[in-house]
C-alpha cells in the first residue's frame, strides 16, 4: 500500500496556454511529491518499479475537507503522477481499477 497526498483537481493540475496544455505549478508540485515517495519505496524494495503486463490498482481517496469532488478528476491526476514517477510503464497497463 502506498500513501500519497490527496491529488489536486484536474482543473488545478493542468493549465491551458493558448493551444497548449501544460501541467500547472500545483500539478508539478504534486508530481514531485509522488516521485519522491515512489523513488523511496523502490529504493527500499517495498514496490517493484515498472512491472510488465496487466496490473491492478486499488485507490482509496480520503478528501482533506468536505467539498464535493468528482472522483474521476482526482484519479486522472493521481494515475498520471504515478506513471510519471515510474510506478508502472504506462497507465494503459491498468486493467482493473
Amino acid at each position: 500500500m502506498i500513501h500519497l497526498q490527496f491529488p489536486p483537481s484536474l482543473n488545478h493540475y493542468y493549465r491551458h496556454v493558448g493551444a497548449k496544455v501544460l501541467i500547472s505549478a500545483d500539478g508539478r508540485q504534486y508530481r514531485n511529491l509522488v516521485a519522491i515517495t515512489v523513488r523511496d519505496l523502490i529504493r527500499r524494495g517495498l514496490v517493484v518499479a515498472r512491472p510488465e503486463g496487466a496490473i491492478r490498482v486499488e485507490v482509496q481517496l480520503c478528501p482533506p475537507d468536505k467539498r464535493r469532488r468528482d472522483l474521476d478528476n482526482c484519479l486522472k491526476c493521481l494515475l498520471d503522477a504515478c506513471t510519471s514517477a515510474g510506478l508502472w510503464g504506462d497507465d494503459s497497463q491498468i486493467h482493473v481499477l
